[in-house]
C-alpha cells in the first residue's frame, strides 16, 4: 500500500503507467474481450469492473493535451451513434476525472485495431457488453511551464 494512489493500482499497472511514454495508450477492456489475443502486453484486473480501474488511472495518468482526442470508448454495437448504459457511466467518470478532455466513441473497425495496438492492455472483469476504453498518456510539464508549450 502507498500513500495517495489508488489500491486498485498494483505494481505490474503502476510500473507500466510510468513506463508508458507521451502518446503511448492504454486499453481497458470489459471481461469478454479478446485481451490475451489482442494485447502486445497484458496486465489482469481480475475480479474489479472497468469503473474502477478507469477512476484508479485517471487519477495518476495524465492525459495528451497535444492532440485533438486523448479518451475513446467502444459503442453499442460497434455505432458510434449508439450508447448503452455503460458508456453513460464511463463520459461520466471521464469528464470527473479529466475536465476538459471528450469522450470519443469509436466503431469496431476502428476501435480494436486501436486496442491491438496499445501499449498495454488492462483486463477487468467487466460484465457490460462494449465497456473498452483506450487512453492516450501526455506529459507532465516542468514547473512554471505554460500549458500550451
Amino acid at each position: 500500500m502507498l500513500i495517495g494512489l489508488p489500491a486498485l493500482l498494483g505494481p505490474d499497472l503502476l510500473y507500466t503507467l510510468r513506463a508508458m511514454g507521451h502518446g503511448d495508450e492504454i486499453a481497458i477492456v470489459d471481461g469478454n474481450y479478446p485481451a490475451q489475443e489482442h494485447a502486445r502486453r497484458l496486465i489482469r484486473a481480475d475480479g474489479h469492473r472497468l469503473l474502477p480501474v478507469l477512476e484508479a488511472v485517471l487519477q495518476v495518468l495524465p492525459l495528451d493535451r497535444a492532440v485533438d482526442r486523448a479518451i475513446f470508448r467502444a459503442s453499442d454495437q460497434g455505432d458510434p451513434a449508439r450508447a448503452a448504459p455503460i458508456h453513460a457511466e464511463i463520459d461520466r467518470c471521464c469528464a470527473a476525472r479529466a475536465p476538459g478532455f471528450a469522450v470519443t466513441p469509436l466503431s469496431g473497425e476502428a476501435l480494436y485495431p486501436r486496442i491491438r495496438a496499445a501499449h498495454t492492455v488492462v483486463a477487468t472483469s467487466e460484465p457490460a457488453l462494449f465497456a473498452n476504453v483506450i487512453l492516450r498518456k501526455g506529459v507532465i510539464l516542468p514547473p512554471g511551464e505554460p500549458e500550451s508549450a
